[in-house]
């Protein structure tokens, strides 16, 4: 019983800092479940697919009604992401959970990295008198990359199977940049993708018989934070978007520099 109060306290204050930040869920939710939670390496990779596709999926209907969600194009990019998915469950099974939170720590100090760039960008559009809230990154330009497109789709796919992630912070600059969608539409059609990729990858687990996730913790944890993530929306109104993106970006850094830590001490 402690562990499930646990789960709603912790998912709340998750969902918050999600809700107030702008950040996927996935990213935050794998560190969590294994140091506060208790959770087995492989346990949190596979109990934070669910809560990226449960997440994505109740928030889904919402973008929808705003008709920013590109349907046909956010199912042809998700069906690439698929084979990355697939591939990347299938790693996930057969490596180490050292090594998984390794190159999980890699992962959080190099996204933190990019956004820690992308907040000083905004913050001199911002003192320039742009939009600062108009996205991470510029409207595109140039012609579509059909190869760099399918690329980009796989390897979000490789790294929601294999880490649990959503993979919402490489979607979106994809969709922008080379698939010419505007800001609200990425951040909406990429929803889409995280509950197509994020269900072949349970999909793959649980017809192999290898997706073992403590339901009673995660469900909580995931009903946590959607509370939590309506809580800490409105903070997000009151804020420049560069500040948001410098927060995340040390956030992450925090986490990704503990999880390093920790690893390789538990070695």
């Amino acid at each position: 019983m402690p562990d499930l109060i646990a789960a709603v306290g912790i998912g709340v204050l998750v969902g918050a800092v999600i809700g107030a930040l702008g950040a996927g869920g996935g990213i935050i939710s794998v560190p969590v479940l294994t140091y506060l939670l208790g959770q087995t390496e492989h346990a949190a990779t596979n109990g934070s697919l669910v809560i990226v596709a449960v997440t994505a999926l109740l928030t889904l209907p919402g973008k929808a009604r705003t008709g920013h969600v590109r349907w046909r194009d956010g199912v042809v990019f998700a069906s690439m992401s698929c084979l990355g998915a697939v591939g990347g469950r299938l790693v996930n099974e057969r490596i180490d959970g050292r090594l998984l939170f390794l190159l999980f720590s890699v992962l959080l100090l190099g996204v933190a990295a990019m956004m820690a760039r992308d907040a000083n960008r905004q913050r001199r559009k911002e003192k320039a008198g742009g939009d600062g809230g108009a996205g991470v990154v510029p409207e595109p330009s140039g012609p579509r990359a059909p190869v760099l497109i399918a690329g980009a789709a796989v390897l979000t796919g490789l790294l929601t199977g294999l880490f649990g992630v959503g993979g919402g912070f490489a979607v979106v600059p994809v969709l922008i940049l080379f698939m010419r969608f505007t800001v609200r539409e990425a951040a909406a059609t990429s929803l889409l993708v995280m509950v197509i990729a994020a269900g072949v990858s349970i999909l793959t687990g649980a017809v192999r018989g290898t997706f073992e996730v403590d339901w009673p913790v995660v469900l909580l944890f995931t009903a946590g934070s959607a509370l939590g993530g309506m809580l800490g929306g409105p903070l997000s109104e009151r804020a420049r978007p560069s500040t948001l993106t410098l927060l995340f970006s040390l956030l992450l850094f925090c986490m990704g520099a503990a999880t390093l830590g920790h690893t390789l001490v538990a070695s």
